[in-house]
């Protein structure tokens, strides 16, 4: 009795103390404020007000009372709440927040939890961190505390500006810039489009982490931005995305390369004659497999010859970059045969049913593999030490994969007993590789491994390539598995290219992806459709991309062969944003194409105008038309000259043997043509007076004389001045006759 009349007395105190709470807060807003903004948030947990300061302006959708905190509970846990509501996600807002001791104490009703929220003011952000989360044990009844799988910590309805970055998570114009972004890798950040406005979070889950989890606000001038970002990863020890993208190779392209000790000289050569400033070299160049990367037979000497590869390019005045595979193993490394790595991932995880026998073609299982993939190379379980491929399985019960083949890739077929846990190994989709569990110590052990190769060769920059290759959640795993190698490298990257982005990876991937190599007859289509496509997308994240892989291939019998003005094209669009190219340099091709010296005199001329700043914004807007096509030329006096151009139609014969293209230039038409395979002359039916010819703009050539016509060489490029109206100039082309050697 004593017992029940304490409980009774400690509940009433309790809610006495929470209505004293309220009472003394329902009136009065929570004010957070730097030099540059001030928040105002309800005292009922909805945000209220987010004005920029100097300028005066309201930078949160009016009339909205969208809560700034909520958690999720993936089902009610609350035994009398999951009475009432069904088993599903629901979302339960703040009911009030107000100040204790600096941070912010933050209730949810009719769920009892309380979070107890850390703020960080300085004149560039406000920071916020979940500190801890408290339950209220007290109710009717003594209760347990319940589970929050997700937490919102910040949650703003900003404004539409013009600009919107989602990978930053920002909403700019040029005056204003307001970001929300994760001061951890831990943070998941989101922004959800409303009508006129975006609803920005900052939150976390369960699953990761919690507790110490942070996000900042920035809330300033456009051109502030980056230096808020900047004092924000130096105040956190993150990775320095800003200065990165301030470094003087930040804009270089590069020239990618498989090399070896004995071919990096003819690699060099050609990476100047393309101006090239940086030089980036696969690692299967010198690893045999990925994963525990042993030397190839072409590295003797192991180490000292990749130093005196990396050695040769820095004493070419070039940057050396690493292009690495970081989070999957090799089908036939270490890591996987022919005793399978304990920490590779499971896509699917099962029950043996049966006791499996080491010749037994069957496997039954316990669950219902539907849905397990059919692909080819993918189809293959781990069973302890055993990998086994099967042919297909069963989706009724008896559930069973079938047609089995025992001791795939090299792994020793056994017997196993029933209820032996077993899965689906995580073939990557390019079948060669297998992926790392990201949850194990795995990662980090690969990690420490390619940073001892990047420490001791002396590597400048790095492509993280197969970032897509993790398992959920993949907003997380994704920055995670590059933080781990990131740490690793020493001394740091001046800049890093990756092939998946997440919003933490904005520090580290601090220039944008290259796509896939794209044949000479798609190239420019394909540009259109993707380089520069994500151009204007990822520009919006104050972030360069890489206008590349571009292919090196000579003309075949099944090709045209990459051409001047394919290079142009890429070139131009990539200028037009502030963007680099990469080209992948096959030596053979090099070698065998009969305008190798056009081509890389023509991405020279483009990389020597972008990082010199030569084109006015006008000029590069201009550029962004993806229908139009220029032609970067060197004038008489040796300044650069960019001109408008089109392809001239040829006679069918023709058309895969020469290119031209028409322009104006100095109220004269003039063309520039050439050979795709070789040599040629070229027949033209109008008077000698009318044309000239020159092997530059201004380095003429003599031209033979036809009767009524010409004859001109062709072979490499060449330019023709015509005093003709272009449409002349055009059925000229049209009607033209070459011969080919």
């Amino acid at each position: 009795m004593k017992q029940a009349i304490l409980f009774v007395f400690s509940l009433l105190v309790f809610d006495s103390c929470v209505l004293r709470v309220d009472s003394e807060y329902k009136n009065n807003d929570i004010i957070i404020e730097n030099k540059d903004f001030c928040l105002v948030l309800r005292v009922d947990g909805t945000a209220k007000s987010l004005r920029h300061k100097e300028s005066g302006e309201e930078c949160l959708q009016p009339g909205l009372n969208v809560p700034a905190f909520s958690l999720i509970q993936y089902r009610p846990y609350d035994n009398e709440l999951q009475l009432s509501h069904p088993a599903k996600a629901k979302t339960f807002p703040a009911d009030s927040v107000y100040w204790k001791d600096g941070d912010l104490i933050v209730r949810f009703r009719p769920e009892r939890n309380i979070a107890t929220i850390g703020v960080e003011i300085t004149d560039s952000y406000i920071a916020f961190k979940l500190k801890k989360f408290d339950y209220d044990l007290n109710d009717f009844r003594i209760k347990r505390q319940t589970r929050v799988d997700e937490f919102t910590l910040m949650q703003l309805p900003i404004r539409d500006r013009s600009n919107f970055g989602e990978w930053l998570n920002v909403s700019w114009d040029e005056d204003l810039a307001i970001n929300l972004l994760a001061t951890d890798h831990y943070a998941k950040i989101d922004a959800e489009a409303r009508d006129g406005y975006r609803i920005f979070k900052a939150g976390m889950e369960n699953n990761v982490k919690m507790e110490g989890v942070g996000a900042a606000l920035i809330t300033t001038r456009k051109n502030k931005l980056l230096d808020c970002i900047d004092q924000l990863e130096h105040d956190y020890n993150l990775p320095l995305g800003v200065e990165s993208r301030r470094s003087k190779g930040y804009n270089f392209s590069y020239y990618e390369l498989g090399a070896t000790v004995d071919n990096i000289d003819e690699h060099i050569a050609y990476a100047k004659k393309g101006g090239f400033r940086a030089i980036q070299i696969v690692a299967s160049s010198f690893a045999a497999t990925n994963g525990h990367f042993p030397w190839k037979s072409e590295f003797p000497r192991g180490m000292k010859d990749l130093q005196e590869i990396i050695g040769k390019i820095k004493d070419a005045g070039m940057l050396a970059g690493l292009h690495i595979w970081y989070n999957k193993a090799d089908t036939l490394d270490a890591y996987v045969t022919p005793v399978p790595d304990y920490r590779l991932n499971l896509r699917r995880n099962f029950l043996l049913a049966r006791r499996l026998d080491e010749k037994d073609s069957n496997v039954y299982v316990e669950e219902n593999p539907e849905g397990c993939t059919m692909e080819k190379g993918r189809r293959i379980l781990r069973i302890g030490n055993e990998l086994i491929e099967y042919e297909g399985y069963t989706t009724e019960y008896p559930y069973l994969f079938y047609g089995c083949k025992r001791g795939d890739m090299h792994t020793q077929p056994t017997s196993h007993k029933r209820g032996t846990p077993m899965g689906l190994l995580d073939v990557d989709t390019w079948t060669m590789w297998v992926r790392f569990n990201q949850r194990t110590s795995i990662q980090k052990e690969v990690a420490e491994r390619i940073g001892k190769i990047w420490k001791e060769a002396g590597f400048d920059f790095i492509y993280y390539d197969g970032a897509e290759d993790i398992h959920r959640p993949y907003w997380f795993y994704t920055s995670k598995a590059q933080i781990e190698l990131y740490n690793q490298l020493n001394p740091k990257p001046l800049f890093g290219t990756g092939a998946l982005r997440s919003h933490f990876g904005w520090h580290i991937l601090t220039r944008g992806n290259a796509f896939d190599v794209f044949s000479p007859e798609v190239i420019k289509a394909a540009t259109n459709r993707y380089p520069l496509a994500e151009a204007r997308i990822v520009s919006n994240d104050f972030t360069a991309i890489d206008f590349g892989w571009i292919d090196y291939l000579a003309p075949s019998e099944k090709t045209i062969g990459m051409q001047p003005d394919m290079y142009e094209y890429v070139c131009s669009k990539g200028a037009a944003w502030d963007c680099s190219i990469s080209i992948y340099g096959r030596l053979e091709h090099l070698k065998k194409h009969p305008r190798t010296d056009d081509n890389l005199e023509v991405i020279k001329r483009w990389e020597d105008a972008r990082l010199n700043d030569v084109f006015t914004q006008k000029q590069k807007d201009q550029l962004k038309d993806p229908e139009q096509e220029y032609i970067l030329l060197i004038d008489e006096t040796g300044k650069f000259e960019l001109q408008p151009y089109e392809q001239l139609k040829l006679a069918m014969d023709q058309e895969s043997l020469m290119r031209a293209f028409v322009f104006n230039r100095l109220e004269k038409t003039w063309v520039v043509y050439w050979h795709t395979r070789g040599e040629g002359s070229l027949k033209l039916h109008v008077k000698a007076d009318r044309v000239q010819l020159f092997a530059k703009p201004g380095q003429p050539e003599t031209i033979e004389n036809e009767g009524d016509s010409i004859v001109l060489p062709v072979g490499k490029r060449r330019y023709l001045e015509f005093d003709l109206s272009e449409e002349k100039v055009i059925d000229l082309f049209r009607n033209a006759g070459l011969k080919t050697d």
